[in-house]
């Protein structure tokens, strides 16, 4: 079934992995949401810390696609092979979705600033690991 989906995109030109293109989403999302709340503990009163919430519920929808499209992809291109770096990926990606998860409900639950920030540097950790695996993946 997979072999279909990836023959209908290439008919129409498409050849490459959808993971890659999809990364970038979630991944921005993060790293805005860790600037603003950095921003938002110095300025206080400025909504920084609401902007870096919406960033963090946007990241938390983005990461979906991404895990799927990762999972569609390993099993495609490189035949469900369990190496190291996909098994770190899994994990941290099933790692960051969690974090990601917590985060939203902590700050809809009202959760100081500073608590805020340390998940979002959590999750900033996770992205972290998950890009430098995936560039071992594709460059060695």
């Amino acid at each position: 079934m997979i072999e279909k989906f990836y023959a209908l995109l290439a008919q129409f030109g498409f050849n490459h992995p959808l993971h890659p293109m999809l990364t970038h989403v979630p991944m921005g999302m993060i790293i805005g949401m860790v600037v603003f709340s950095f921003f938002g503990l110095l300025w206080q009163g400025k909504n920084l810390n609401r902007t870096a919430y919406h960033c963090s519920v946007l990241a938390l929808l983005g990461v979906i696609p991404v895990l799927i499209a990762g999972t569609l992809d390993w099993l495609q291109f490189m035949d469900g092979e369990w190496i190291l770096f996909i098994i770190i990926k899994m994990g941290l990606g099933t790692l960051l979705t969690i974090l990601l998860m917590i985060s939203v409900i902590s700050k809809s639950r009202g959760a100081e600033p500073k608590k805020m920030f340390f998940l979002y540097l959590l999750c900033l950790a996770c992205a972290g690991g998950l890009g430098y695996s995936g560039g071992e993946l594709v460059y060695g």
